[in-house]
C-alpha cells in the first residue's frame, strides 16, 4: 500500500531501501532539513513521496 501515499514514514522507507528504522530516520531527518532550507514546512518523521522519489530511485 506504499503507493498510495502521499507521505512515507520510518517504515516505508526502511522498507523501500531494506534498511533499519533508524537509518530510516536519520534519511528522513536529512531529507526534511534540505526541504527546510528551501523554505517548504515538514512534518517530522515524515518525508514527501514526490520528494523521496526523485533522490533515490527504488
Amino acid at each position: 500500500m506504499v503507493s498510495s501515499k502521499v507521505f512515507y514514514t520510518a517504515d516505508d522507507v526502511a522498507e523501500l531501501l531494506t534498511i533499519s528504522r533508524p537509518t530510516a530516520y536519520r534519511i528522513i531527518r536529512k531529507l526534511n532539513d534540505e526541504l527546510a532550507e528551501k523554505g517548504f514546512i515538514i512534518i517530522s518523521g515524515r518525508v514527501p513521496k514526490k520528494y523521496f522519489d526523485e533522490k533515490f530511485y527504488c
